[in-house]
């Protein structure tokens, strides 16, 4: 049984290796081609979670779990918020074969996932990005982000002015580019062309009345049916795009809270993210739309990604 810890999915899963994968991951998994069950959540104590994600890549590819706790304040004391373990099967006598550091997996393939979103909904001529939030995930999208379009500044939000003001002096020392750190998210999003959302929100912070037209929205920070970061109004006003329909339709919070308030329903899914990399949906039509892309995460991107690590010989994936 071979463990793959933290610092070598960092060394190892580059940007430049999983947008691939997640693409491919999310193309073979909107065609049928994966299995996967919904995620089990376990709510815990003071608003902590345990995820168990079980799938596969086909009926004769490697298959596997993750299990990963979710405890959103371990960041500011320096650990990942979402820390466990990805265990892999090779198909063809069910061995387990590898463990993989989960936590490390989640981080960066989530951030791949948006960039993918991005790559195919947000404007060609998208260069300015807008960060909500300062968690872990607002580095890894900005790094993300920036591999699929040439990102000429960034702005940042967050609760606590002072951890974005951190957050935008370290991250302008790594990208050389323009980062300020806003004090409403109102002000972080305007003029921007690409809005993440990466936060553990209860209540929605992005408003419909702040977003302008042409932008798009990888909504992230909420993986499951309760929290919830932008509003109603928005989740009707955009063309909306799902990992997972299943998903979303059954633990997707903002769709949720619009499809309850009477102002969509499941049609308003337009397509799985999946589809429109395939080509079989439409994603944006025109400069002046407003996209969605709602990111639950499903477990053939984590498992595409393990399965790489696990597969691949080191020395020809470090860069």
């Amino acid at each position: 049984m071979r463990y793959i810890d933290r610092e070598e999915v960092a060394h190892r899963l580059t940007y430049e290796v999983c947008i691939p994968l997640v693409r491919d991951a999310m193309i073979a998994f909107s065609a049928g081609e994966t299995r996967q069950l919904l995620r089990s959540i376990i709510p815990l104590a003071n608003g902590h979670l345990f995820g168990i994600m079980p799938g596969a890549l086909g009926a004769t590819k490697p298959f596997g779990a993750k299990l990963i706790s979710i405890f959103p304040e371990n960041v500011a004391q320096g650990r990942q918020s979402h820390q466990g373990f990805i265990i892999l099967f090779e198909p063809d006598t069910g061995t387990p074969v590898c463990v993989v550091h989960a936590g490390e997996v989640t981080a960066i393939r989530t951030a791949a996932a948006s960039a993918v979103a991005t790559d195919v909904l947000a404007r060609r001529d998208a260069t300015r990005l807008a960060i909500l939030g300062t968690g872990e995930q607002a580095a890894t999208h900005a790094r993300a982000i920036s591999k699929v379009r040439p990102l000429e500044s960034i702005t940042v939000w967050g609760r606590s002015q002072n951890s974005a003001h951190a957050f935008a002096t370290k991250m302008q020392a790594e990208f050389g580019i323009p980062i300020t750190a806003i004090a409403t998210v109102q002000q972080a999003v305007a003029g921007a062309d690409i809005v993440c959302t990466v936060t553990a929100a209860s209540e929605p912070i992005l408003k419909s009345e702040w977003v302008q037209p042409g932008q798009h929205i990888n909504a992230v920070g909420s993986s499951h049916a309760g929290p919830a970061e932008i509003d109603n109004a928005l989740v009707a006003r955009a063309r909306y795009f799902a990992d997972s329909r299943e998903g979303v339709i059954q633990q997707g919070a903002e769709f949720l809270r619009a499809k309850q308030a009477g102002l969509v329903d499941d049609t308003h899914i337009l397509a799985e993210l999946g589809h429109v990399l395939a080509g079989k949906s439409e994603g944006r039509r025109s400069p002046e739309e407003i996209t969605i892309y709602k990111s639950l995460g499903h477990i053939v991107q984590d498992l595409a990604s393990a399965w790489w690590l696990y597969s691949q010989p080191a020395t020809l994936s470090s860069s």
